[in-house]
């Protein structure tokens, strides 16, 4: 069976070449609008009244309306534009299929976040920061505030694909983990907590990790109640989505000394503007929504997107990443 496939993704030259070679047996067709960001939406495109499959940011409106396509694979981990009970039930009623590419970015993210405790542990911003300005030889204090992860706590808020990623890499350090999800059932080196647990866990922490997806029930998530309860000292780190936090309780949290320090990778608005007071926040330390960054990123998403393809056409047993 030969399948229509659209794409509005600009990958780079060698991955499109992939996809091209891997799609010899189908018909591929480009938007007019493609973009480079996984996280920016598409817009209508006259190519998707053709398309069986659609691989990148498609309108979800047009997905909904379009009753010929048979898959949406979407290039991102997130799906919040598409999480609606319309689209998701449309999908399961007309038999279609929808994906995400979470396995692509499990592991930069979880690298990243591991790679922000490390540093705030061993004091590695803080000395970077005297390199930068006072340039004084700080021996005995950042000795003095260095810590191990070993037998820390660590919770976090959501368990996908990133988080799973991540419990392996923390397994070494010996951490206790604590994960909050809908679905309770166990997980091996994790304790599964419920939503009325949440308030007593964070009393322990010493690192929350927020993982969760932009939802109704997810916005502001992260409140001025909430960071209340948190351990004194705790580390927060944010690479869900910026609108799950209160940034205004979390500023209030960190100049209270209520948390030890944040570090934050996703922010209610992007790019964050010069005038946000997170910018100036002491201990609050910021990427560019970068946790997700990796130099091979089209290559791995087009080898994702193929894989499932073979699966698909297989009766679709076996989809990585697969929502409905």
């Amino acid at each position: 069976m030969s399948l229509t496939i659209w794409c509005n993704s600009a990958l780079s030259a060698s991955a499109e070449h992939l996809l091209a070679t891997g799609l010899a047996d189908h018909r591929l067709i480009f938007a007019e609008q493609r973009s480079a960001s996984v996280l920016v939406a598409g817009k209508g495109d006259a190519g998707l009244e053709k398309a069986d499959v659609v691989f990148g940011q498609p309108d979800a409106g047009e997905c909904l309306r379009l009753k010929r396509i048979k898959w949406v694979a979407v290039t991102s981990a997130g799906y919040g534009r598409y999480e609606t009970p319309e689209f998701l039930e449309t999908f399961r009623e007309r038999g279609s299929v929808f994906t995400t590419s979470s396995t692509v970015f499990a592991e930069p993210c979880a690298q990243h976040v591991l790679a922000m405790m490390l540093a705030l542990g061993r004091q590695l911003l803080a000395s970077h920061a005297e390199q930068l300005g006072g340039k004084q030889w700080k021996f005995f204090e950042h000795r003095a505030a260095s810590v191990l992860l070993n037998g820390q706590t660590v919770l976090l808020l959501g368990y996908g694909t990133i988080a799973r990623r991540l419990t392996e890499l923390l397994a070494p350090f010996g951490v206790k983990l604590y994960a909050v999800r809908r679905k309770t059932h166990s997980e091996r080196g994790v304790h599964i907590i419920a939503e009325d647990r949440v308030t007593a866990v964070l009393a322990e922490a010493d690192h929350i990790v927020n993982l969760l997806p932009d939802n109704e029930a997810s916005r502001n998530y992260v409140n001025a109640r909430r960071l209340g309860a948190c351990k004194p000292g705790a580390r927060f780190y944010n690479i869900g989505r910026g609108t799950t936090v209160d940034e205004g309780a979390l500023v209030q949290a960190l100049e209270s000394g209520r948390l030890g320090a944040a570090y934050l990778d996703v922010f209610a608005e992007e790019p964050l503007p010069p005038s946000s007071r997170l910018w100036t926040t002491p201990n609050c330390f910021i990427t560019p929504h970068t946790a997700g960054g990796r130099s091979d990123q089209d290559l791995a998403l087009v080898k994702h997107f193929l894989a499932n393809l073979d699966a698909f056409m297989r009766g679709g047993d076996g989809m990585l990443d697969r929502v409905v």
